[in-house]
């Protein structure tokens, strides 16, 4: 019985977990808990931080498919990074925090990765 309970109770948590990735956070939602992570060698040790990493990580490979996928189309990608990018995450911050909070909330993490990148890296004219 007690199996049961537990296999139920995992298959709960898996499916929660399934629906709030599926669903995102916003932008401000994510600054909002970035900005409470101190910037330390221990701060993956917080599981918040490790969720927000995840999403990062997420919204990166996003832009970074929409990039390849639109100079394979022959369009203008969204912003023309190198190869390999540097990221420095108090750069990173200062500019999501410097975007309003009133467009933060209506933003997804993706949409405020692809502003970062086609800032810091434009394409030429």
């Amino acid at each position: 019985m007690k199996k049961i309970a537990l296999v139920i109770g995992l298959m709960a948590c898996l499916a929660a977990g399934a629906a709030s990735a599926q669903s995102g956070m916003t932008l401000d939602d994510f600054v909002t808990r970035a900005n409470r992570i101190p910037l330390n060698a221990t701060a993956m040790l917080r599981p918040d931080a490790h969720r927000l990493k995840g999403e990062a990580e997420r919204a990166f490979r996003t832009v970074g498919n929409e990039i390849r996928q639109a100079r394979t189309a022959g369009r203008a990608p969204p912003a023309c990074p190198p190869e390999r990018i540097s990221l420095d995450v108090r750069q990173l911050l200062a500019f999501l925090n410097g975007i309003p909070e009133a467009r933060r909330q209506r933003m997804s993490v993706t949409e405020g990765i692809r502003s970062w990148m086609g800032s810091r890296y434009p394409c030429p004219a």
